[in-house]
């Protein structure tokens, strides 16, 4: 099975717990949900994971530059799913919210949205960086 194909499989078969992501104590990342699609493969997992945080910064960039309403949402709905693959729950959840809640009409509510979007990306970042951080 292809990389890809391994995303969209993850993708479409999350359960998002449906509860504000500020009540859910996990970790940046759920490795438990992420183990049951790579099978415990690590070098599987970590380039998942790879892949996410090359991303990441890209989207995110491409929602706070975001010039129409498609643009928004579609820049959120492209972080919520990568963040539901890979279990950034916090991430997945705040570009859901940003998704459906936000248009750029508002551009207070949009930076707020932008800016904890960040904050919990750097949050995934640092627990991915930390979790597979080769030992010198």
């Amino acid at each position: 099975m292809g990389l890809q194909m391994l995303m969209n499989v993850i993708e479409s078969e999350i359960p998002v717990p449906n509860v504000p992501c500020e009540a859910l104590q996990v970790a940046p990342v759920d490795l438990k949900h992420l183990r049951r699609y790579t099978m415990g493969d690590y070098a599987l997992e970590k380039e998942i994971l790879g892949l996410f945080l090359g991303q990441l910064p890209q989207t995110i960039k491409a929602l706070s530059e975001a010039v129409t309403d498609k643009d928004w949402r579609m820049a959120a709905h492209t972080l919520k799913g990568s963040g539901r693959a890979v279990g950034a729950w916090r991430v997945a959840r705040l570009a859901e919210l940003a998704e459906r809640q936000f248009n750029l009409k508002n551009q207070v509510m949009c930076s707020q949205a932008v800016e904890r979007i960040e904050e919990a990306a750097e949050e995934a970042r640092a627990f991915i960086e930390a979790t597979y951080a080769t030992p010198s």
